[in-house]
């Protein structure tokens, strides 16, 4: 018997054995099967494990007579995905456990429910498509299209889009720069779902992972990235605990913390950078705490700050915003930025006048959200797009469309998430943007990561979880030329799905225009 015939053998047999269970058996197949694939994500980028999972899904749906089956499957598959992938989350509500720990699974498990209704939808899909190489196609083309409204409805939630699992590998990596994440991600479960038609399928997953390894090779240069020349740069990670931040009493030790860590050299570099909320006062309303600031950089120099901002809107109280402010070495706030894109129930409770819900971050007050995107043209220093915290995950949405920047700051308290997955997945989803935009990156997190990131997505510097210090470097240089992807956003995707879509319908097509 050749080997072909005896891998089909072994699928009929599976197949028979799949479709004998009931439909509860199968559903907690399809959940372990999604809860399996979370080792491909950050932190552990165990690639194989997507593929188990993305065939054994297939599989799965091969058994369904009727849609509502192959919807059960599916919506299981992504609450196991979903669930476990983000488990991390539970931290946050221990962070005063009195107050939220009792919401803290609830939280999850009603997060990881939502989230699964994407995956259940692009199961449903695939279950409509032939068996065999036009389901694993269809399937990949539904999970994009599914990433990436799951990226834009209400607010967006793009957070373990499938292409992280390439952060640790630049190359296959920089396929991001043409086609962006969500293209990335097609041609990654294209590859993990066509091991399930059979060995010619696994010769075309291996053929696509080897073209994104190769191409992407062949884009990046040998060496380092080239540096702005004179542009000295300090990131500095206090790892101050969450717990602890806001603790009236050691508001002054963690201030003298980042300014001690900040003067560990005697030549003052000319950019400083601090976390999310490093400053755990009103920088606008303190002239001495500026003139403190002012004398961590050089003349020329500039440090930048994540700081709250309070604002007196009169008879309506005080307006918060969570943001970033630039203090120059006379002492004068020279760029502010406020964050944009705010975080549902960490952030501001959506819908107030409905909802009594407390937000998780400290006071009583929902932060207010800022204008948006904005090119900070910074006192002889190349352009920033400033990002606080999770706005650097949005695909395409990190640089004002107005003025392309020469680097992007990233400033972010993970703290909040504790040292397991969640800010490794934070940084992994970030490092995408370099390779997306063409742009190096500066990370500055409470309690890590903090690293310094040139435009291929390669790390040049980094502080681990935990860890406290500094990171001195010279700052990457932008790349000559913004990449596709960059320049036309989420429209790169329009020909690869429409490839895709054409792969699956040409032979009706065909047999219609013969008509």
């Amino acid at each position: 018997m050749s080997r072909r015939n005896r891998a089909g053998d072994a699928r009929t047999w599976l197949f028979a054995r799949l479709a004998a269970l009931p439909l509860w058996l199968r559903g907690g197949v399809a959940g372990g099967l999604g809860a399996l694939a979370t080792l491909a994500l950050p932190p552990h980028h165990f690639v194989p494990a997507l593929l188990v999972a993305a065939t054994g899904l297939l599989w799965l749906l091969g058994t369904c007579a009727k849609l509502r089956a192959a919807l059960f499957l599916g919506w299981l598959f992504g609450v196991g995905f979903f669930g476990v992938g983000l488990a991390w989350l539970a931290n946050a509500f221990y962070v005063e456990a009195d107050r939220f720990g009792a919401f803290a699974i609830p939280a999850v498990a009603g997060l990881a429910i939502g989230l699964a209704v994407f995956v259940a939808l692009a199961a449903a899909a695939a279950w409509y498509a032939p068996p065999g190489w036009r389901r694993a196609v269809a399937f990949a083309l539904a999970w994009t299209v599914a990433e990436w409204l799951r990226g834009h409805l209400l607010t967006g939630f793009p957070w373990n889009l499938v292409a992280t699992v390439w952060a640790p590998w630049p190359a296959p990596a920089q396929f991001a720069a043409i086609a962006g994440v969500y293209g990335l991600g097609f041609a990654t479960m294209l590859a993990a779902a066509l091991p399930s038609s059979g060995p010619r399928g696994a010769a075309l997953a291996a053929a696509v992972v080897g073209a994104l390894w190769l191409g992407g090779a062949a884009r990046l240069p040998d060496g380092p990235a080239a540096v702005v020349p004179g542009v000295t740069l300090r990131v500095v990670q206090g790892n101050v605990a969450q717990h602890h931040k806001w603790r009236a009493e050691l508001r002054e030790a963690h201030l003298a913390r980042y300014v001690a860590l900040s003067r560990t050299s005697k030549a003052p570099p000319r950019l400083v950078v601090w976390p999310e909320t490093a400053v755990p006062y009103f920088v606008d309303e303190e002239p001495e705490l500026r003139a403190l600031l002012a004398g961590l950089v050089a003349p020329d120099g500039v440090l930048l700050t994540g700081a709250v901002r309070r604002v007196d809107d009169g008879s309506k109280g005080a307006s918060l915003f969570n943001g970033i402010q630039a203090i120059d070495a006379r002492g004068a706030v020279v760029a502010t930025y406020d964050k944009a894109h705010l975080v549902p129930f960490g952030e501001y409770t959506p819908l107030r006048a409905v909802l009594s819900a407390a937000k998780l971050t400290a006071g009583a007050v929902d932060f207010s959200a800022g204008p948006g995107l904005v090119t900070w043209a910074l006192p002889g220093l190349p352009a920033a797009s400033p990002l606080v915290c999770y706005e650097a995950i949005f695909p395409g949405r990190v640089t004002s469309s107005a003025e392309r920047p020469a680097w992007l700051l990233n400033v972010t308290n993970d703290a909040w998430f504790g040292l397991g997955a969640g800010p490794r997945q934070h940084f992994a989803a970030v490092r995408l943007r370099a390779i997306e935009e063409g742009l190096p990156l500066v990370r500055a997190a409470n309690t890590g990561i903090s690293a310094i990131v040139d435009p291929y997505g390669r790390v040049v510097a980094a502080l681990d979880l935990g860890a406290e210090g500094v990171i001195d470097a010279l700052l990457p240089a932008a790349l000559g030329s913004a990449p596709p992807y960059a320049r036309a956003g989420d429209l790169m995707l329009v020909p690869i799905l429409g490839a895709a879509a054409f792969a699956l319908w040409w032979r009706r097509l065909r047999i219609l225009m013969r008509r």
